[in-house]
C-alpha cells in the first residue's frame, strides 16, 4: 500500500483505523509480552519519540520499523510510530509490522481495532502474512487473550486459509477451560465445517465438554452416538468428561452404560487423571464391582494410582467389609512410594471395628507404625462402644506414654464414664488431663455435664453450664437436653426455661421430646402464657414443637378456664405443620364441651375417627353425656358407627346411654340397631332401657294391629328376644 504525503492532512484513502483515538496500554515488546498494569507502564516521552523518528527518517524499512516497535513499551507511542511511517512516500508495511501493532493491540484488549489491521494486512498480501496470522492466534489463545483470537480466528478464514485441526483445537480447548459461553465454542466449530477440515477426536472432546458445561447434556449424549459417523472413536478424555458430568448430574445409570462401552471397546486410558477423576465417583457410590473393574483396567493400562485415588478404592472397600483387601492395597501403595494419609488409615480401622477385630485393628497400628492420632481415636472409640473398657483404657495409656493423645482422646475416655455414670473415674481422668497441661474444651463440659446429668446432680450441671458460657462456649445438643430435662425432672422449670433461652439465641434446636418436656413442666408450674411465648424462640432457632408441647398449653389453658384460647394455639400448630394427635383431639373436645360448643366437639370427633384415632374413655364419656343432657345424640349418627363397629370402644353402659337418648330423640331405628349389636356380644339391657324397648314397641304394634291380642303378640316376642340373653344374666331369671 502506498500512502503519498501531500498535505498536513490525512488523506481520504487512509483508512480510519490508522487515525483512530490511540489507547494506552500494559504491553512490552513482542518478544517480551506482560500483562502488567497500565499504571505501571510509563507512556514514551516525547524526546525519545523524536528521537525515534529522527532514526526511521534516516533508515526508514518494514524491518527497522518492526524493531522499533518491538522495543516501543507503550501502545499509544507504537500507533503514532505505525501512522507516521504509513504516510511516508514509497513505505510499505510488511507483515512483521502489521503483527507488531496487532499483537500490542490484541495484548492490550483492543479487539475492534485489531480487525482492522487484520483485514488490511490480507487486503495488502504482505508476504508471509498466512503464518503471522497463525502465530498472532497462538500466542493470544497462550496468554488467554480468547476473544482476541476469535477475532484473528475470522480473519484466517476470510482469506481462506486452511489451517491444521490442531489449531482449532488449541482455540476450543482453552475456550472450554475458561468456561467461555457456548457460542463461542459453536463460532469455531462451524469455522471448521466452513474450512472444510475434518474434526478430530480432541474436537469432539471439546464440543461436548462445552455441551456439558451449557447444560445441554442430551445434546453431549447425541454428539457421543454420533462419533463413528464422524470417523472418530472415543478415546479415555471422552469417558472422563462424559462419566463424569452423567454422575454429577446424577444420572449413575447412564453413566454406567457409557463404562460399559468403554470395557466393550477395550478403551484403556493411559493417564492417571482419568482414574484419580472417576473411581473416586464410583466409590462415593459405592459401586464396588465397577471400580475394581476400572482399578484391574488401570493396573492393566501400567497407570500408577494417586493417593486419592487409593483412598477411595480402600474406603469402598472397608464400606464392603472387604478389609483384607483393602489392607493389601495399603501395603501396595507403600511397596509404591505412596504413604497413606490418615483417612486411609481411619478406614481400616473403621472395618475391622466393624467386624468386631478389635484386636486385630490395634495390631495393623502397631505393625504399620501409625503416629498419628486419629485411627488410634476411632480405635478407642470403637473399643468403648463394645463395652470393653479395660481395653480401652489400656489402649489410652499406651497412647498417653507415646504422646500421640489429643483433646479426642482425653475427652472419648470422659464422655463414656460419664454416659454410663461412673463421675468419679471421669473425674481422675479429668484430673490427669489437667495435670498434662490438656485444656477443657466445649466437649468436656458437655460430658461432665451429661454426666452430672445422670446422677441427678443438677446443681452442679447448671454450674459448669454457667462456666462454659462465661467462656463463650457452646454445649452440643445432647447436653442441652440432657440438662434441661434433668432440670425439669427436679421441677426447676425457670433454670431449664433459662437454658433454653441462652441456646435458642445461638440458633441451636433442642429435642422436640426434650422442648416438650420443658412446656409440659412450665404449663405444670402455671406458667401456660410463658409457654405460649416460647414457641416463636423455638421457631426461631429450629426446635421442633411436638404434639406434646401444644399439648401441655392447651391442657393449661383449659385448667385456667381460657379454653377460648385453644384455637389461637390450634391456629399455630397447623402453620407449624405440627400434627395432631388424640390427646389434642380429646384436649379440644373436652374444651368445646365446656364452652357449649356442641357442633364445634362433634366436628373434632369426626376428624378424629376419620384419622383413625380414638378418644379416652373420660372423654368419650364426657361427650355422650354432654350430648344426652342436650338430646343431641343423633349429631354423632357417623361416629357411633364407627366407635361401636369399627374400634369396639363403647361399653355396656355406653350402649344403654345412647339406645336410650336415642330412643328419647325419637330414632328408633338406630335405637334397635344398636340392640342388637349389643345383643350379639352377650351384653344386656339395663331396666330403663329395657322398658323404654317394651314401652315403644306396644305402642307401635297398637296403631296399625288390634289392640288386644297383638299387644300381647309383640310384648311377648320382645320379652323372648330379652329373655334369651337376661336369662343367663347372673343366673336370675328376668323373663317378663
Amino acid at each position: 500500500m502506498v500512502i503519498k504525503l501531500s498535505t498536513l492532512i490525512l488523506p481520504k484513502k487512509i483508512p480510519k483505523w490508522v487515525c483512530s483515538k490511540p489507547y494506552f496500554s500494559s504491553l512490552s515488546g513482542a518478544c517480551r509480552i506482560q500483562k502488567s498494569p497500565e499504571s505501571n507502564q510509563p507512556s514514551t516521552s516525547s524526546s525519545d519519540f523524536v528521537t525515534k523518528i529522527q532514526f526511521l527518517k534516516n533508515k526508514l524499512h518494514p524491518e527497522t520499523l518492526a524493531g522499533v516497535l518491538d522495543s516501543t513499551t507503550d501502545l499509544d507511542s507504537s500507533l503514532k510510530l505505525f501512522k507516521w511511517a504509513s504516510l511516508q512516500k514509497r513505505f510499505h508495511h510488511s507483515a512483521d509490522t502489521y503483527f507488531q501493532i496487532i499483537l500490542k493491540l490484541g495484548m492490550a484488549g483492543k479487539i475492534d481495532e485489531i480487525e482492522g489491521f487484520c483485514n488490511e494486512m490480507v487486503k495488502d498480501k504482505c508476504p508471509n502474512f498466512e503464518q503471522l496470522l497463525l502465530d498472532l492466534l497462538d500466542i493470544f489463545v497462550r496468554n488467554s487473550r480468547l476473544s482476541e483470537a476469535l477475532c484473528v480466528l475470522s480473519c484466517i478464514n476470510l482469506c481462506t486459509l486452511n489451517p491444521s485441526i490442531s489449531v482449532f483445537n488449541q482455540l476450543l480447548g482453552a475456550l472450554v477451560k475458561e468456561k467461555k459461553e457456548f457460542k463461542d465454542v459453536l463460532f469455531v466449530y462451524k469455522e471448521i465445517v466452513k474450512a472444510g477440515i475434518g474434526p478430530n477426536i480432541d474436537t469432539l472432546n471439546s464440543l461436548i465438554e462445552a455441551l456439558f458445561a451449557a447444560d445441554r447434556a442430551d445434546a453431549a449424549l447425541e454428539q457421543y452416538k454420533r462419533l463413528h459417523k464422524k470417523g472418530c472413536s472415543p478415546n479415555g478424555r471422552t469417558f472422563q468428561i462424559i462419566i463424569g458430568e452423567l454422575v454429577a448430574r446424577g444420572r449413575v445409570d447412564e453413566a454406567l452404560v457409557i463404562l460399559d462401552d468403554m470395557f466393550r471397546i477395550r478403551c484403556e486410558p493411559d493417564y492417571s487423571s482419568f482414574y484419580a477423576h472417576i473411581i473416586p465417583f464410583f466409590c462415593d457410590m459405592n459401586e464396588l464391582d465397577v471400580v475394581r473393574r476400572l482399578f484391574s483396567v488401570m493396573r492393566a493400562s501400567k497407570v500408577l494410582p494417586d493417593s486419592s485415588t487409593y483412598g477411595a478404592m480402600i474406603k469402598c472397600l472397608c464400606w464392603n467389609l472387604l478389609v483384607d483387601d483393602a489392607v493389601k492395597l495399603v501395603d501396595e501403595m507403600v511397596y509404591n512410594d505412596v504413604w497413606p494419609d490418615d483417612d486411609v488409615f481411619m478406614s481400616i480401622i473403621d472395618g475391622l471395628c466393624r467386624l468386631n477385630m478389635l484386636s486385630e485393628a490395634k495390631e495393623f497400628l502397631s505393625d504399620k507404625e501409625v503416629a498419628s492420632v486419629l485411627p488410634y481415636n476411632v480405635l478407642l472409640e470403637a473399643i468403648l462402644n463394645d463395652g470393653s473398657f479395660n481395653m480401652a483404657r489400656d489402649l489410652f495409656d499406651e497412647m498417653f506414654e507415646r504422646n500421640i493423645t489429643d483433646h479426642r482422646s482425653w475427652n472419648i475416655m470422659i464422655q463414656y464414664l460419664c454416659g454410663n455414670k461412673r463421675l468419679k473415674d471421669a473425674l481422675k481422668y479429668l484430673a490427669r488431663m489437667i495435670v498434662s497441661s490438656v485444656s477443657l474444651d466445649s466437649s468436656t463440659y458437655s460430658a461432665l455435664i451429661v454426666g452430672n446429668c445422670k446422677l441427678g446432680k443438677c446443681e452442679d450441671a447448671l454450674a459448669l453450664f454457667h462456666q462454659l458460657s462465661s467462656k463463650s462456649g457452646l454445649l452440643d445438643l445432647v447436653s442441652y437436653a440432657q440438662l434441661i430435662e434433668c432440670l425439669c425432672q427436679k421441677e426447676e422449670i425457670q433454670e431449664a426455661t433459662e437454658v433454653f433461652c441462652f441456646m435458642s439465641t445461638k440458633r441451636y434446636a433442642l429435642q422436640s421430646t426434650s422442648f416438650g418436656k420443658l412446656m409440659d413442666g412450665l404449663c405444670a408450674s402455671g406458667y401456660t402464657v410463658r409457654a405460649i411465648k416460647l414457641l416463636p424462640i423455638a421457631y426461631y432457632c429450629g426446635t421442633l414443637s411436638s404434639p406434646s408441647a401444644y399439648n401441655s398449653i392447651m391442657q393449661g389453658l383449659f385448667s385456667l378456664g381460657r379454653a377460648s384460647g385453644l384455637f389461637m394455639v390450634l391456629s399455630r400448630m397447623v402453620v407449624d405443620g405440627c400434627k395432631l394427635d388424640g390427646e389434642t383431639y380429646c384436649i379440644l373436645i373436652q374444651s368445646m364441651i365446656s364452652l357449649g360448643h356442641i357442633e364445634k366437639s362433634v366436628l373434632f370427633l369426626d376428624m378424629m375417627l376419620s384419622q383413625g384415632l380414638l378418644p379416652n374413655s373420660e372423654t368419650l364419656s364426657k361427650l355422650l353425656e354432654y350430648l344426652v343432657e342436650n338430646t343431641q345424640v343423633h349429631m354423632i349418627f357417623s361416629s357411633i358407627d364407627k366407635l361401636v363397629s369399627e374400634f369396639e370402644v363403647v361399653d355396656s353402659a355406653m350402649y344403654n346411654m345412647l339406645i336410650n337418648s336415642l330412643l328419647k330423640e325419637g330414632y328408633k331405628d338406630k335405637a334397635s340397631f344398636l340392640l342388637d349389636l349389643m345383643l350379639e356380644k352377650g351384653w344386656v339391657p339395663d331396666a330403663s332401657t329395657h322398658a323404654l324397648l317394651v314401652g315403644s314397641s306396644v305402642e307401635d304394634e297398637t296403631d296399625t294391629q288390634n289392640h288386644s291380642c297383638d299387644k300381647f303378640i309383640t310384648q311377648d316376642n320382645v320379652g323372648n328376644i330379652l329373655a334369651e340373653g337376661l336369662g343367663k344374666f347372673d343366673g336370675h331369671d328376668y323373663r317378663l
